[in-house]
């Protein structure tokens, strides 16, 4: 007899004399299809017209001989139809001929996705193009509420982006969780999905139910092209979310240096707590991330040397780009490191350090964070060596002479002895800087 397959398929056997149309149309072997009627049956391959009928090769109906077999019914774990698999898989062809066949365009699966989820999760362009065509509603949402557009991007698919929203998918659209598409950008780390959705209006600042914005989230996984895309959209640095965490906090945390500079250069808020009333140095200190400590020590005190010096510095001004706050490698420089390598494990005595941080504007917030490093009893001369590089780097900021300033610190704490020593040997030396300047 002659039956048209117009619906889903289900779970079940399939005898060895029998073949699924489906399984070279959409992929199922071992499955049965319901044909109208109600009635299943296993459907043997065709003659070659009645298979290129389905795949549109003929342009029409697929008619296909059919024959009662044993069939043995399984659960429909995700309730998806003929309609949802096809467009879960790509089969355009299989897909026109379901529409040309008038079944339900709109029914949803058991997680509440349509065709049009399906298809822009798995990234099949031509088949969300299709249903995009035949009016599928684009704000749809799902059991979690993600929409079709929520789908494309967590599937990381700039292209079926781009489509959704040249066709007015809402950029701004929330889930169940308070999170938009560009949420999922950033924990899927697409910079191109990421800057399309910014560019079709995508607000950079929702706050999801955890109160995290799509900055805290690129920070949290280390996504730093996307965490510098936000940066340059305008996005609030300083927001907390329902931690009371900043973006630095959760960089500080992980210690990660590359997307911390990237806030710090931007002059982020230093004196913000988190829930335990830490800031994102002392965070940083108690995870004991060293070099991470220094860095938000020096752009500390860098804020506050602009402050003083009523210097108004655009942190995205070109100007800037080569402001950094990671260590200073440069070779012109190795040889004073050397001076303060020695100075600290040598010459000053286990308080002195600390004297002269005081003396150069340490506050004791840095002082602290610089002594919870702990390498032995002489971790005093570590703690030393870390304060004097990160001294230098403010008098690289200010262009001042190196010398100059050591030589007067040393006097200031009743070392004049030292000083004059260090001069001495300095004035001799021609390689010596006379001046620094920051990178």
């Amino acid at each position: 007899m002659q039956q048209e397959a117009t619906e889903g398929f289900q779970w079940g056997r399939n005898p060895t004399q029998w073949d699924l149309v489906g399984e070279f149309s959409l992929g199922f072997p071992g499955k049965a299809c319901r044909v109208r009627g109600g009635e299943s049956f296993w459907v043997r391959r065709g003659p070659p017209q009645a298979q290129s009928s389905w795949l549109g090769g003929q342009g029409g109906r697929a008619h296909c001989r059919v024959q009662k077999g044993h069939f043995l019914p399984l659960p429909r774990q995700l309730g998806r139809t003929a309609f949802h698999r096809a467009a879960e898989h790509g089969q355009l062809d299989a897909l026109d001929f379901l529409v040309g066949s008038g079944c339900e365009h709109s029914v949803k699966d058991k997680e509440g996705n349509t065709a049009l989820h399906l298809a822009a999760s798995r990234g099949h362009l031509t088949v969300l193009q299709r249903l995009v065509d035949i009016r599928l509603d684009l704000e749809e949402q799902n059991v979690e509420g993600l929409t079709a557009l929520h789908a494309a991007v967590e599937g990381s698919h700039p292209d079926c982006v781009q489509l959704l929203l040249e066709a007015g998918s809402s950029v701004n659209a929330l889930t169940q969780k308070k999170q938009s598409c560009l949420h999922y950008a950033a924990l899927g780390g697409s910079e191109d999905v990421a800057r399309a959705l910014i560019h079709a209006g995508g607000h950079t600042n929702i706050a999801d139910h955890q109160g995290a914005s799509p900055m805290h989230l690129a920070v949290r996984h280390n996504f730093p092209a996307l965490v510098q895309l936000l940066i340059d959209a305008g996005s609030d640095l300083d927001a907390t979310d329902n931690r009371q965490q900043t973006p630095l906090h959760l960089a500080a945390e992980h210690a990660w240096q590359d997307i911390a500079e990237m806030l710090l250069v931007t002059g982020v808020n230093l004196n913000l707590r988190d829930k335990q009333g830490k800031t994102a140095l002392a965070v940083a200190a108690r995870s004991n991330h060293i070099s991470l400590v220094d860095m938000i020590i020096k752009a500390d005190r860098l804020y506050k040397w602009e402050k003083d010096h009523v210097l108004c510095r655009d942190p995205r001004d070109p100007s800037g780009k080569n402001l950094t706050f990671k260590q200073d490698h440069r070779q012109e420089m190795q040889q004073f490191h050397s001076v303060l390598w020695r100075l600290a494990s040598r010459h000053l005595r286990p308080q002195e350090w600390k004297k002269l941080a005081y003396c150069w504007e340490f506050t004791e917030a840095h002082v602290h964070a610089i002594e919870q490093q702990w390498t032995g009893i002489k971790s005093y001369q570590e703690h030393g060596h870390r304060m004097l590089l990160i001294w230098l780097h403010g008098v690289a900021i200010a262009g001042e002479n190196p010398n100059k300033a050591l030589f007067e610190g040393l006097v200031a704490i009743g070392r004049r002895d030292l000083a004059e020593s260090i001069r001495k040997k300095a004035n001799a030396d021609p390689g010596t800087p006379r001046r620094c300047t920051a990178m």
